[in-house]
């Protein structure tokens, strides 16, 4: 029997315990179906906790009012902005310790680590004081009316003003991923989304001696439980629960190492600028047709991303792979994790697809009772899926080349597919051909199916195995 086939043999109970609970696996050698599932597990589940604070939000926020919800899609539509220098600099944090490791080399790991730590910190205090100073400027930007802003501007306000909790968030989670230390990077969103269930009703519908906040108290309580799982990556780094570890001494500007990671993070940042800016876009556009239909959009995205977050984490684990085995030159053995994990992601995408395409309209009522609502929300669902095996290969390829450190490739993709496709598809299809909302969702699984093709027909070239970080 194949080494590859060693989880076979072995109980599957076992290493799931083994994964989540975060024992230290050497990435570089043995079964690569293994090493897929060890580190895929805790980045599913860390995705799926993500996605179930998306979820809840929209839960609680729905029973306030349509503006409410309309607000969070507006506000997470620019938000997504931050989201684009958090992961940018993630990638590249990813990709350097990953390479560090597969070298043998903590220590650079580590320095790694500091540095990622340090320009986070900065770009989060930059957009806090533009957040604190204008949220209602921003969302007037975004094309909401009057009452919308005034309901929901202390939201926007709140979740910009403390966005050095995701911006930390994403930046020490990539450090533990790259790291092969995907079990803590899982726990760490663990305790911020079980504090965010809790708080979350707490602080909208108001408990005791505190007050009923509405749409401002989901914000108030996503800072909070972000903040506290903050605190807890810090003390295990400073502790070293896993392969990195930092001491207050590290914590100095590196020149090399930080000119090193902005390099790579350049790339990254700019991928996914123009991924999230259109999605900033295609929002704006759905906001043509009133808050019915963008409340249908957003609560479709989020049940969307529920899913959709398992494929993110197998694509995190595939850029784990690439990284610590080019770092251990191992290039072969780095496209084959790739392949793998794209199949399975595959496997599960096309069976979340047939359910989405089945029973998006239960799901929808879920969430609303508003037939406009439920009926945009539920076609959005079902064209979204239409396409999804293609968004787990897009997405596991993509991750690869960020894993390789190859992160000009996948801007260059997203350009195409995003700004030269999606944005014009959409704008043209809803509006000038009156096609309305469904022109926006139409442009988001094309624009995705487009993105696998030539990921994959470039990742077969295969430049990525020569980059050097």
């Amino acid at each position: 029997m194949s080494q590859d086939n060693q989880i076979t043999r072995k109980s599957i109970f076992q290493y799931f315990k083994e994964a989540v609970t975060g024992k230290n696996q050497d990435f570089t050698t043995g079964s690569i179906r293994k090493a897929v599932f060890m580190l895929s597990i805790p980045m599913i589940l860390e995705m799926l906790m993500e996605s179930i604070f998306a979820l809840v939000d929209i839960v609680y926020v729905s029973r306030v009012s349509v503006n409410a919800v309309a607000t969070i899609g507006l506000t997470e539509s620019v938000i997504t902005l931050v989201y684009a220098v958090a992961i940018g600099l993630s990638m590249a944090a990813t990709a350097i310790v990953a390479r560090r490791i597969g070298e043998k080399d903590t220590e650079g790991a580590s320095q790694a680590a500091v540095q990622v730590i340090i320009l986070g910190f900065i770009v989060a205090m930059a957009i806090s004081a533009i957040g604190i100073l204008y949220p209602k400027e921003i969302l007037k930007l975004m094309g909401a009316k009057p009452d919308l802003i005034a309901e929901g501007y202390g939201y926007t306000q709140i979740l910009l003003g403390g966005n050095l909790t995701i911006m930390f968030l994403f930046l020490i989670n990539a450090v533990f991923r790259g790291a092969g230390n995907a079990s803590i990077a899982m726990w760490t969103l663990i305790l911020s989304n079980g504090l965010n269930i809790i708080l979350d009703p707490i602080f909208i519908f108001g408990w005791g001696p505190i007050p009923a906040y509405g749409v401002e108290g989901a914000a108030i309580a996503t800072t909070i439980g972000r903040g506290t799982a903050v605190v807890w990556q810090l003390i295990a780094l400073f502790y070293g629960f896993g392969k990195i570890k930092i001491a207050f001494r590290d914590l100095v500007i590196k020149v090399t190492v930080m000119l090193n990671l902005v390099k790579v993070s350049l790339g990254g940042i700019g991928q996914f600028l123009i991924g999230t800016s259109s999605w900033v876009f295609l929002m704006r556009i759905m906001s043509e047709f009133g808050s019915e239909v963008l409340a249908g959009y957003t609560i479709a995205i989020r049940i969307m991303m529920f899913t959709l977050m398992p494929a993110w984490g197998m694509s995190n684990a595939a850029a784990t792979l690439v990284g610590q085995n080019l770092g251990a030159k191992k290039p072969d053995r780095a496209e084959q994790s790739v392949w793998k994990t794209g199949k399975y992601a595959a496997y599960f995408m096309g069976f979340v697809s047939v359910i989405y395409l089945i029973f998006a309209p239960t799901f929808l009522s879920w969430f609303s009772d508003d037939p406009i609502v439920v009926k945009n929300g539920a076609l959005c669902l079902q064209i979204i899926a239409a396409g999804y095996i293609f968004y787990a290969y897009g997405m596991v390829i993509i991750q690869s080349f960020n894993g390789s450190g190859d992160t000009k490739t996948p801007t260059f993709i997203n350009f195409i597919c995003f700004w030269l496709f999606q944005l014009p598809f959409a704008y043209l299809a809803a509006l000038y051909f009156e096609l309305g909302p469904i022109g926006v969702f139409l442009s988001i699984t094309l624009a995705e199916i487009l993105i696998a093709v030539i990921g994959i027909w470039l990742f077969k070239k295969g430049r990525w195995k020569t980059v050097q970080v």
